[in-house]
């Protein structure tokens, strides 16, 4: 497997001269996932967690509901890539044939696998009440998040996705060059591990937008927090999932922008 990190030649100017020396850089790798022998989509990803990344985007992408509908999958290597192969069983396989077809011809606004406004607007599921957090844990789960990004510590090229419990604190981090594709990776390790994502949060070290959240939904974690700020259709999908949306979470406070009643300043029991 291709190394996450390459180090390549620079030449610097810092104090009024040049040096030179290397650099870290996270390499970027088309990432083709195959459903029955056909192609779906291809990604630009961080080769690192790909099974992760295959379980997670079959699941946020709504291909499979549950990694038992994946019967087989398979990391081929090649010079231009590396393809990931996964064989459904069915009745799935049958309704992903069905798919496939009604998706003949070019695509029309550039997601993968989807062939019009709609399928791109698609209506998130309704994610259920879950564990209730104070301020404290937010401000917790947002300090965890620097020193478990080991890409980005050594990068500064790469975002993150995490999940986090009051429990336990961190359970996992994925990175990636893509928002997109560290989201996937942590819906597919949670998923791997039989993790509920009622009980946490997703971290998120981007912005939020519309995707993101979709992508949270179908993992079906209520509380997602973000370094950066929502677009307008993701705080309107959010609302619309039942998703407690918080952004711009940084050393000094937070901003809830869906749902706050999953927020509240003093711990309460926990509701089922």
């Amino acid at each position: 497997m291709a190394h996450p990190i390459n180090r390549v030649a620079r030449r610097a100017w810092r104090a009024n001269d040049f040096s030179d020396g290397d650099r870290s850089i996270p390499e970027e790798t088309a990432i083709a996932f195959t459903y029955n022998g056909t192609s779906y989509a291809v990604m630009m990803a961080t080769p690192q967690d790909l099974e992760d990344f295959a379980c997670g985007f079959s699941l946020t992408e709504g291909i499979v509901s549950s990694l038992d509908e994946i019967e087989e999958l398979d990391i081929v290597e090649s010079e231009i890539g590396i393809e990931l192969r996964m064989w459904l069983a069915e009745p799935q396989s049958a309704a992903f044939g069905d798919r496939r077809r009604r998706l003949a011809g070019p695509t029309g606004c550039g997601l993968c696998g989807i062939e019009s406004l709609s399928e791109a607007c698609r209506p998130p599921p309704i994610v259920p009440d879950g564990q209730l957090f104070t301020p404290r844990d937010i401000m917790r789960a947002i300090d965890s998040i620097g020193p478990s990004q080991t890409l980005n510590r050594e990068t500064r090229a790469v975002h993150g996705a995490a999940f986090w419990e009051p429990s336990c604190g961190l359970v996992a981090m994925r990175e990636d060059v893509g928002r997109h594709n560290a989201l996937d990776k942590i819906g597919g390790a949670l998923a791997r591990d039989h993790v509920v994502g009622r009980g946490g949060m997703i971290l998120l070290t981007s912005r939020v937008s519309v995707e993101m959240v979709q992508k949270a939904a179908f993992i079906g974690v209520p509380v997602v927090v973000a370094i950066s700020a929502p677009t307008a259709l993701a705080v309107r999908t959010a609302e619309a999932a039942s998703i407690t949306l918080v952004a711009i979470a940084r050393g000094d406070g937070f901003e809830i922008f869906t749902h706050p009643r999953r927020i509240a300043k003093e711990r309460v029991a926990h509701v089922a």
